[in-house]
């Protein structure tokens, strides 16, 4: 059975999945650093990252969402400002971008990359918790156990070839059936707390600041009972995809 992987709790419980060490393909630069959760169709990967030093990127060889859980990071890219990133602070690194990645003490972050083998859209893309927000649909009758929520969402980074969306998005309580989710998704609540059922009817509860990742075709419901607010990545896999 596909299950959701917890990347990170805040409150420094330990994690019951299991980490590997690996790089994410052949010029990772976090070869060394690097901790995989998941890997699967669409080229995708989800995990944690220890890192403490500099490295310099001349052409950053995927698409790479990160955010800071503990200590502090620094991404410098041409023509940017330098971008300090602190707990609750993330970034998606473009395709093809050329960056300094620096730290002076231990950080750690976690991330979900993906192989983009034309990227369009190079340079660095904050997460911001105070996002432009605009309204975004909510979910359909049928998939609900109660009122409708209000969501909006602030979409910062779009990568067609890849199929990868990231921002940040909110929503007021509301009640979901467990069904298969649609997408693969990495999320990191910035505020409230999500209880997500499984066919089993066991319940995983994450809080703010903890971070999961969720493969497509996960059978998990949602039930929150406050304001919820999260980064986000998703991709859509196409089923030739998934055949493959």
């Amino acid at each position: 059975m596909t299950t959701a992987f917890v990347l990170h709790r805040a409150d420094g419980a330990p994690c019951s999945t299991v980490f590997r060490r690996q790089a994410f393909g052949g010029n990772d630069p976090f070869a060394q650093y690097r901790e995989i959760a998941w890997e699967g169709p669409g080229s995708m990967v989800a995990g944690r990252i220890d890192f403490v030093g500099e490295v310099d990127v001349p052409s950053f060889p995927h698409i790479e969402t990160i955010v800071v859980v503990e200590g502090e990071l620094t991404l410098e890219a041409a023509g940017m400002a330098p971008l300090v990133l602190g707990p609750q602070e993330g970034a998606v690194i473009g395709g093809g971008t050329a960056l300094r990645v620096s730290a002076g003490s231990r950080a750690r972050f976690v991330f979900c990359a993906a192989d983009c083998q034309s990227p369009t859209r190079r340079g660095l893309f904050p997460l911001r918790a105070d996002a432009d927000f605009k309204p975004s649909s909510s979910l359909p009758a049928e998939l609900l156990l109660g009122a409708a929520p209000q969501c909006r969402s602030d979409n910062v980074f779009t990568e067609e070839g890849a199929e990868y969306r990231a921002g940040t998005w909110d929503s007021t309580p509301y009640h979901r059936i467990v069904r298969p989710h649609p997408v693969n998704e990495f999320m990191q609540l910035l505020a409230g707390s999500v209880r997500f059922a499984a066919p089993d009817g066991s319940v995983l509860s994450l809080g703010t600041g903890d971070a999961l990742f969720v493969p497509r075709g996960t059978s998990m419901g949602w039930e929150s009972s406050d304001h919820v607010a999260k980064f986000y990545v998703i991709q859509t896999v196409r089923a030739s995809i998934e055949r493959d």
